[in-house]
């Protein structure tokens, strides 16, 4: 079983509102990326919220997944992979889908594409690229989760995922979408 995690947890201060709750073919972005994955076939979806985490969990349809709550957001994405990890990790999933709420715009297709890498090779990471350039999301194999948690909250994830760059599968896809980081109002401006 491959999981579908979920980081929603940042203040979103460039775009000064919460990501989370922007919308995207009428639906919030995080909606939108449960979605994905639900049409990808990932059932087991785990979503770490931390800032405003009670206004998102209220105002989004949360039903479904599991909601974990980083009381130390303000450590940084890899707090949040921690306490997201270890509550999707009691699942024993092989893998991780590691989705960040600020890219809603892959497609179910994109996801389904890599999971589907996943299940043929078992390689330890999983990263789409579309004209070259890498994107999200990224499958990380249940291999790499014991790196992951043991990192300190302020080195980056990638710091790991490199690691096992020899054994990377890169998967060349037709999806700008997964490129596509909402950060700020003029690039939300920009999705279409």
């Amino acid at each position: 079983m491959i999981a579908g995690l979920i980081l929603a947890a940042g203040e979103s201060r460039r775009m000064g509102r919460d990501k989370a709750l922007l919308t995207y073919h009428g639906r919030t972005f995080l909606e939108s990326t449960i979605e994905s994955l639900r049409a990808a076939g990932v059932e087991k979806i785990t979503v770490v919220l931390g800032h405003h985490a009670e206004t998102i969990r209220v105002a989004t349809n949360l039903a479904e997944v599991g909601v974990v709550v980083n009381a130390d957001y303000q450590r940084g994405q890899t707090s949040s992979l921690q306490c997201g990890l270890a509550a999707a990790a009691a699942d024993s999933p092989q893998a991780i889908v590691l989705c960040l709420v600020d890219h809603p715009a892959t497609s179910a297709g994109t996801m389904a594409k890599l999971l589907d890498c996943f299940e043929t090779t078992h390689a330890p990471v999983v990263i789409p690229t579309y004209k070259g350039q890498r994107g999200h999301p990224v499958i990380i194999s249940q291999k790499l989760f014991p790196d992951l948690l043991a990192l300190s909250p302020d080195t980056p994830a990638n710091s790991v995922i490199r690691k096992y760059r020899e054994g990377t599968q890169w998967v060349e896809v037709a999806d700008p979408g997964i490129l596509l980081d909402v950060d700020d109002p003029d690039t939300y401006e920009r999705l279409e």
